[in-house]
């Protein structure tokens, strides 16, 4: 029986993970979806005070009083900031890293640090248009969705908390490395916020070099879109299965 802990990206919610986690338990492992500060189910605890460190400690909380040893930690898209994070802090209690189509940050970057200026500048002006400083959501459509599963998140989906998005992150690559990991890239259509992590993929100095090496890391293509979870869920879960 294998640990599981999954992280959500911005403007989602544990409900994201639905389907995930049902098929997780059923195939006989214990599975946990985490819902961030301020949005899905906990939206109305929204306010200008949630930065990083608040949505660092939701998934280390989780990760202590579900007593995940062992795990295998799933963060998707803007999770990847806290995926690394928690790799950085308590690299002892991870089994696996799954980074899914997310945020693979360098030392002292934030969110927002890869983004496009105009995609920086219009999250940044949304926030301080919001009495919470929270960002609105996109279309789900950007993200490859139509259809009912689009009209599924888009009900769904609940303003992001502004701080996060421009708050650095410092760690110790060498320790996040040591970790094993899996980068799962979504390539139809990719998503633009996403390409800097790409780019990092196959550089050999990225993390100064221990991207690649430490704990190994392996990168796995979906022709699929941002949320493969919903748009590609039967091989997706194949993948996260084969970890156990």
């Amino acid at each position: 029986m294998a640990h599981y802990l999954l992280v959500h990206g911005a403007w989602g919610g544990a409900w994201y993970w639905r389907d995930t986690l049902h098929t997780l338990i059923r195939a006989g492992h214990r599975a946990h979806a985490v819902t961030l500060t301020g949005v899905g189910e906990r939206a109305h605890l929204l306010s200008p005070a949630i930065d990083l460190e608040t949505h660092i400690a939701d998934v280390l909380g989780a990760l202590d009083t579900e007593e995940l040893d062992d795990c295998i930690l799933v963060v998707h898209s803007y999770g990847g900031m806290l995926g690394t994070a928690v790799a950085d802090r308590r690299p002892g209690k991870l089994r696996h890293l799954v980074y899914v189509d997310a945020v693979l940050p360098a030392p002292g970057e934030s969110w927002s640090s890869g983004h496009a200026p105009d995609t920086r500048a219009a999250r940044i002006a949304g926030a301080e248009a919001n009495a919470q400083y929270a960002f609105p959501a996109p279309d789900p459509a950007a993200f490859g969705l139509t259809g009912p599963a689009a009209d599924w998140v888009r009900r769904r989906q609940t303003p992001h908390p502004g701080h996060t998005y421009t708050q650095p992150l410092p760690f110790d690559p060498t320790r996040v490395a040591a970790v094993p990991r899996t980068f799962i890239n979504c390539t139809q259509p990719a998503l633009p916020t996403i390409d800097t992590s790409r780019a990092r993929l196959a550089d050999p100095t990225f993390w100064g070099g221990a991207w690649q090496g430490g704990g190994g890391v392996r990168v796995v293509d979906m022709a699929t879109g941002h949320d493969p979870m919903l748009s590609e869920p039967e091989a997706f879960h194949r993948l996260l299965l084969a970890l156990a």
